[in-house]
């Protein structure tokens, strides 16, 4: 693994060599992905020609110098100023920056160290590597969302009228952790009845009742990845209305995700299933884009909106998430975690997409 966070430093220092001297890494999910180190505290300096300087305090020390010896390390704890330090002392004359991650304050902080350094914004340098995976990160998010899946099937027959939103977003948690996540990938959305309207209901003491959708938006995390899924399900015989609602999402959804290909438009693949939604009369009860990249981060770029810009390519990871709300009724959301492949999508989520009825 070693050998993938040396190509991709030196990636990174392709980008950058024609515009300065060396980058300064200061957001944490970018330094993890440069150097393989999770921690709370550190920051990375890249030179153009490729050679690396990690920063972190000492409670990541001994960790750094397991996961990442090749790089020359720095213990401070104040981590940027520590590399911006080194920098200048070294030769660096220009110095670009994540601006995008970094705070007024620390960037005054920083520009006025010494005054020999000038500071140049970098971009999405970083984002844009992780965009496309390599098929180690797409091994952990199959396994982040085999993990999502089977918690799942095990919480479902649980499932019924009298249990609150919140007991079953715990019992689903615990499941995906007793299945081997290192965590939850995002606080697991439960949201019933006239609650499914809301995209983003924090599950609470309302009791499943019959009659209700259910609407259970939730993940695991495996090793930095983060699996996500959604799936509605029924709490004894739907209605019609829910039962045509939901054929509409579906189709919605397989429209989207038949349409997520290599050098296709973002907003052409939102399209596809906004399109279906819109002719059904529902185009102002789907208010969120389909979906978005999924890795390091729950959500990162691309993002697939009808106002968004941008091209998928092979190897990157989105979620296909159409949803329609309706106030005081309900709602109804299906999202899997897909690859965009040269030979068509890989779904890495794979629970059955059928109206489940508990």
């Amino acid at each position: 693994m070693g050998d993938q966070y040396q190509r991709r430093r030196g990636a990174l220092a392709a980008r950058i060599a024609a515009d300065a001297d060396a980058v300064l890494i200061t957001k944490l999910v970018n330094v993890r992905y440069l150097t393989g180190l999770a921690s709370s505290n550190a920051a990375l300096l890249v030179r153009a020609g490729g050679e690396a300087v990690l920063a972190t305090d000492s409670r990541y020390a001994g960790t750094a110098g397991r996961v990442c010896p090749e790089l020359d390390l720095i213990v401070e704890r104040p981590t940027a100023e520590a590399l911006t330090t080194r920098a200048a002392e070294t030769g660096v004359r220009r110095l670009a920056f994540e601006a995008h991650a970094m705070t007024v304050e620390k960037h005054a902080a920083l520009t006025a160290l010494d005054g020999r350094l000038a500071f140049a914004p970098a971009g999405h340098q970083v984002e844009d590597l992780r965009r496309v995976k390599d098929e180690d990160e797409i091994a952990l998010l199959r396994e982040a969302c085999a993990i999502s899946d089977r918690a799942l099937a095990e919480v479902l027959p649980t499932l019924g009228a009298g249990l609150t939103e919140r007991e079953v977003a715990i019992a689903l948690d615990r499941r995906m952790i007793d299945l081997g996540a290192d965590a939850i990938a995002f606080d697991t959305i439960v949201a019933s009845g006239p609650n499914g309207a809301i995209p983003h209901h924090r599950p609470g003491d309302r009791v499943l009742e019959r009659g209700d959708l259910v609407t259970i938006d939730f993940g695991a995390l495996k090793g930095g990845y983060h699996a996500d899924m959604t799936r509605t399900v029924a709490i004894g015989a739907p209605g019609g209305w829910q039962r045509d609602l939901y054929d509409l999402v579906l189709r919605a959804q397989l429209a989207g995700i038949a349409a997520a290909v290599p050098d296709a438009d973002t907003k052409d693949v939102d399209a596809a299933a906004r399109d279906l939604i819109v002719a059904a009369g529902h185009g102002e009860d789907f208010p969120h884009g389909l979906g978005h990249g999924v890795g390091l981060e729950i959500h990162e770029a691309p993002l697939m909106g009808y106002d968004k810009t941008g091209k998928l390519t092979d190897r990157v990871p989105i979620t296909a998430e159409p949803g329609v709300y309706l106030a005081g009724r309900g709602g109804i959301r299906i999202e899997d975690t897909l690859v965009v492949r040269a030979d068509g999508p890989e779904l890495l989520t794979e629970t059955t997409k059928d109206l489940l009825v508990l």
